[in-house]
């Protein structure tokens, strides 16, 4: 039988679809915006530092893990993994801007080929740190990150296969699956602060031992992995209802995103710049 659309008739030039497409784009203005005042902060608060040869004082910043004595090759892999983080959640956010990537194509796959190599770098790097230098302060976070980096080495590799073959509309899926298991880092301080605001800390834990730290070691990337999948399937459906519901969790969504950004550029970034 064929489908039949139950997608509203448009109505004063709106309709489901459009309402749907417009709530991707009111979340990624806050997304953006808080993918580049991480970077901005990740440059801020280590740059000076490094070039400095103030390498101790990385940890002024709270890590679980940055400088270590005696440890050239970790403390070398550390900064490294710190600064292209940077440069990937910029690169990131400019890959999801389709003017851009019509405009100026060349530039966009370059960047692309970029963009998933740092990605898979920084993942096995990642991996690395947690199991080889003991940068975790729990099991359940450590493993956390691990299976997220395990993800973004399968995820790039389905992405990059998919452009390869011309299958732009495949590939574009698992870019932005690529672009939402690469910010599960910033997305948990997101979360973090999102829940501390909404709920008081709830939950959490200063050992990060809590049930909630032990949620977002995972939900970091699993959750707005959901989300992302409810929205590509509500695009794909004729229902007007399934749209509708999947617009109103991409504003619930933005509004999170909006209020762990406020939490995380407040009480997490600026304080050390």
């Amino acid at each position: 039988m064929a489908a039949i659309d139950t997608s509203p008739r448009r109505s004063g030039g709106f309709s489901a679809r459009s309402i749907l497409k417009a709530t991707g784009i009111v979340w990624f203005i806050p997304a953006a915006i808080g993918q580049w005042l991480f970077a901005y902060y990740v440059l801020a608060a280590y740059v000076p530092e490094t070039a400095s040869g103030e390498w101790s004082r990385w940890d002024d910043t709270g890590l679980i893990q940055g400088f270590t004595a005696g440890d050239l090759i970790g403390n070398l892999a550390f900064i490294s993994h710190t600064l292209l983080a940077a440069v990937i959640t910029v690169g990131g956010t400019m890959q999801l801007v389709p003017p851009l990537r019509k405009r100026f194509p060349a530039i966009h796959r370059w960047t692309g080929r970029i963009y998933m190599t740092v990605a898979v770098v920084l993942a096995a790097g990642g991996i690395w740190m947690i199991w080889g230098r003991g940068s975790r302060l729990t099991e359940i976070g450590g493993w956390g990150t691990t299976v997220n980096g395990i993800l973004i080495l399968i995820v790039a590799a389905i992405a990059l296969n998919f452009a390869m073959r011309r299958q732009i509309d495949q590939h574009r899926r698992w870019a932005m699956r690529l672009f939402v298991l690469v910010s599960g880092v910033w997305f948990t301080r997101l979360g973090y602060m999102a829940w501390a605001i909404l709920t008081g800390g709830a939950g959490m834990s200063r050992s990060l031992d809590g049930p909630f730290d032990m949620f977002i070691a995972f939900g970091s990337y699993l959750v707005p992995l959901a989300v992302l999948e409810i929205y590509l399937a509500a695009g794909d459906s004729r229902s007007g209802a399934f749209k509708l519901s999947a617009a109103g969790l991409t504003l619930a969504a933005t509004a999170v995103t909006a209020i762990g950004v406020f939490g995380a550029w407040s009480y997490m970034w600026s304080p050390h710049i």
